[in-house]
C-alpha cells in the first residue's frame, strides 16, 4: 500500500511567519493535484512558509538551508475539513457546560487542533464554539502560538429559542445563565445576530436551519427558521461577505435554506429530489459528515451517557443518510469532506 505523508511541515512553517528559513523536501512522489498525475522523485522548496518550485529529482538545499528526506513517501497537499468543532470532545456529557469554565474549550481545542494538523488536515471550518473561543483558536494558530491548521470559525451558531443550538436541558435560570445570546426570531432579530457575529469577528455565519440529532431534548429534526428568517440571514451575511453554512436534517428544511442561498448545507441527511434541486439551482454545497452518526454510537458502545432519543435518532439516519448521499452526487451537487 502507498504510504502516505501529508504536507503537515508546510502547515506548521506557515503557522510561524517568523522562521525565516528555506526547507528542501526529497519527496518519492509528490500529488500536486488531484487531477494531474502523480511525480515521481522531486524535490519541493519552502521558504519562509511557502512552498516556491516542485521540481524533478533531488536537489541540494542551499547554504543554511535544511534537508528532509521523504524519499521513501507520498506527499500531498494539506487537506480540507469543512466541519469541525474543536473546542469539544465526542461523547462528553453535554452537563459538563454548566461545571467547566468557557476557556477550557481553549485548552480542548488546543488538544484537537494539533491532532487535526497530525492528521493532515491544514485548513479547517470550526463551525460552532462557546463565545470567542473559536476565535480564540484560530487567532492563536495563526500567530504559531498553537501547532494546527489553518482555522476558519463560525463562532456560536445561530438558532431559534428552544431549538438546535440553543442551551437547554437545565433548569431555567441554570439555562439563562449559560445562554450565549446566539437566538433570534424574526427577520429583524436573525439579521442583528449576523451583524453581531460580524463584529465579534466571525469568518463564516453557521444556522441551525433544522432540528438536531444531538439536540438537549427530544425535538425532531424538521425545519426551524422560518423561510423569511433564513432570507435574512443570508442576505446580511453576504452583504458583509460572510458565507453561510446551514446544519439541516430534514428535507424541507434542507429546501428553504438552499432556496434562501445558504452556501453549505451541513449532513444533509433526509435530502430528497426537491430538496437536492433547490441546492444544485442554489450551488449550495453538500458537507456530509457521514463519519459523526457513528461517533455518537461508539460513544454510547464505550459507556458515555448519551440520552435514548439521540441513540434512536442516530440509528434512524445512518441508512437513509448514506442514500442521499449518493443522491446528491448523482444530481451534480457539490459537495466537501467534513466530518
Amino acid at each position: 500500500m502507498l504510504k502516505i505523508w501529508i504536507g503537515l511541515l508546510a502547515s506548521t512553517i506557515a503557522a510561524n511567519p517568523a522562521w525565516a528559513q528555506t526547507i528542501v523536501i526529497h519527496a518519492g512522489h509528490v500529488m500536486t493535484d488531484a487531477a494531474s498525475p502523480i511525480l515521481g522523485a522531486s524535490t519541493i522548496t519552502v521558504t519562509n512558509g511557502r512552498i516556491v518550485s516542485v521540481t524533478p529529482g533531488y536537489q541540494p538545499a542551499a547554504a543554511g538551508g535544511r534537508v528532509i528526506n521523504l524519499e521513501a513517501k507520498t506527499v500531498l497537499p494539506g487537506l480540507i475539513d469543512s466541519h469541525v468543532h474543536l473546542s469539544g470532545d465526542p461523547g462528553g456529557d453535554y452537563r459538563s457546560e454548566a461545571v467547566e469554565p468557557i476557556e477550557w474549550g481553549v485548552v480542548v481545542g488546543a488538544k484537537n487542533a494539533r491532532l487535526t494538523a497530525l492528521a493532515g488536515f491544514t485548513t479547517v471550518r470550526d463551525l460552532g464554539s462557546a463565545p470567542l473561543v473559536g476565535f480564540a483558536l484560530r487567532d492563536g494558530t495563526a500567530k504559531g502560538f498553537i501547532a494546527g491548521p489553518r482555522i476558519l470559525s463560525s463562532g456560536t451558531a445561530i438558532s431559534i429559542i428552544g431549538g438546535h443550538g440553543d442551551v437547554s436541558g437545565f433548569r431555567p435560570e441554570v439555562n439563562a445563565v449559560l445562554d450565549g445570546n446566539n437566538t433570534c426570531t424574526g427577520p429583524v432579530q436573525c439579521a442583528a445576530r449576523v451583524r453581531e457575529a460580524a463584529k465579534r469577528g466571525a469568518d463564516l455565519i453557521k444556522i441551525t436551519a433544522t432540528g438536531g440529532v444531538l439536540s438537549q431534548q427530544g425535538r425532531g429534526l424538521g425545519q426551524h427558521f422560518t423561510d423569511e428568517e433564513m432570507a435574512a440571514v443570508v442576505t446580511t451575511a453576504h452583504g458583509l461577505g460572510l458565507k453561510v453554512a446551514a446544519h439541516a436534517h430534514g428535507a424541507r428544511g434542507i429546501e428553504a435554506a438552499a432556496r434562501a442561498g445558504v452556501d453549505s448545507i451541513e449532513h444533509g441527511t433526509f435530502a430528497d429530489g426537491p430538496a437536492l434541486k433547490a441546492m444544485k439551482a442554489s450551488g449550495s454545497y453538500l458537507v456530509p459528515t457521514l463519519i459523526a452518526p457513528m461517533g455518537v454510537l461508539e460513544a454510547a458502545d464505550r459507556g458515555v451517557k448519551v440520552p435514548q432519543y439521540a441513540i434512536d435518532k442516530t440509528k434512524m439516519v445512518i441508512d437513509v443518510h448514506r442514500a442521499s448521499i449518493r443522491q446528491a452526487i448523482a444530481a451534480g451537487v457539490k459537495v466537501a469532506m467534513g466530518t
